[in-house]
């Protein structure tokens, strides 16, 4: 087994490239997907690159460094728009893992139950990929290929996810449901972000998760909410119950059954947008 913690991410590249290694940040997925007693192989330590932890503003983008942390997300000074985010990052492990997961991990480890994913789906957010060949960033609907499948080359690290300015504005918010409160796999989960203004919804982004190989954007349920008066929203999801339904393609699992995950989250959907246009008044 080698091991290598460069400090340098041209260092990190370039032995990516020749050793093709098992990457490593938070750790927090590593040792229950592969399920031995050791890793073997090669191992490349991420954690010394400093440039990829950090949030920042970059050219009318807001770049989140692929290593940052749960804990770096929640004690950030975000918009609102990122409330959504915050509160999936609530809901990821305890506070240890919090403290050591990375944003970054999530995405590559790409499981349909990925708490961030729908939120950033709600914030148009796109993801840098770097190699000694160059870089690339791809729209996170691109990125994300199939269950635990991403568009990342074996010789590629993701280093940042970049939202931009534009989907910055408005409120947003998360849930999910699971088998208990706490420290669980998602059943279904959902996440939004409206602009509402004057009591009426200029826009809305809403995602599921946990309900297809990739977490969904409703982008038809997001043309029906557009320019609606917040107290007609209720309506209007309510006659969209069989249309989000439609939409999601979940599995029968020991967590649920498919059926029952549809028809949760349509209620998640109602019930998180409906709240959202409650606290806009």
């Amino acid at each position: 087994m080698s091991y290598l913690r460069p400090h340098r991410l041209e260092d990190a590249l370039d032995w990516l490239a020749t050793e093709r290694p098992l990457v490593m940040a938070g750790c927090t997925d590593i040792y229950p997907l592969h399920q031995t007693p050791a890793l073997d192989g090669a191992l490349l330590d991420i954690t010394g690159l400093a440039e990829l932890r950090g949030i920042n503003l970059v050219n009318g983008w807001r770049r989140i460094g692929a290593a940052t942390s749960w804990t770096d997300i929640l004690r950030a000074d975000l918009p609102p728009a990122y409330d959504g985010l915050k509160a999936a990052a609530r809901e990821i492990g305890g506070v240890q893992i919090q403290a050591s997961g990375t944003i970054g991990g999530n995405l590559c480890t790409a499981s349909p139950a990925g708490d961030s994913i729908p939120c950033l789906m709600t914030l148009d957010a796109e993801i840098e990929l770097a190699s000694h060949r160059g870089s690339r960033r791809l729209p996170l609907a691109t990125f994300l290929t199939g269950a635990r499948q991403t568009a990342c080359d074996g010789d590629e690290l993701v280093i940042a996810i970049h939202v931009p300015t534009h989907a910055e504005t408005g409120c947003s918010g998360f849930e999910k449901l699971g088998a208990r409160r706490y420290l669980v796999i998602s059943i279904a989960m959902t996440a939004a972000r409206l602009v509402i203004s004057n009591g009426h919804i200029d826009s809305a982004a809403i995602a599921v998760g946990a309900c297809a190989p990739v977490a969904v954007r409703l982008t038809a349920l997001e043309d029906s909410l557009r320019a609606l008066p917040c107290d007609a929203a209720a309506d209007c999801l309510g006659d969209s119950r069989q249309q989000i339904m439609d939409a999601l393609s979940p599995i029968d699992d020991v967590r649920g059954s498919a059926d029952y995950r549809r028809v949760a989250a349509a209620e998640l959907v109602a019930r998180l947008v409906g709240r959202l246009c409650g606290e806009s008044g």
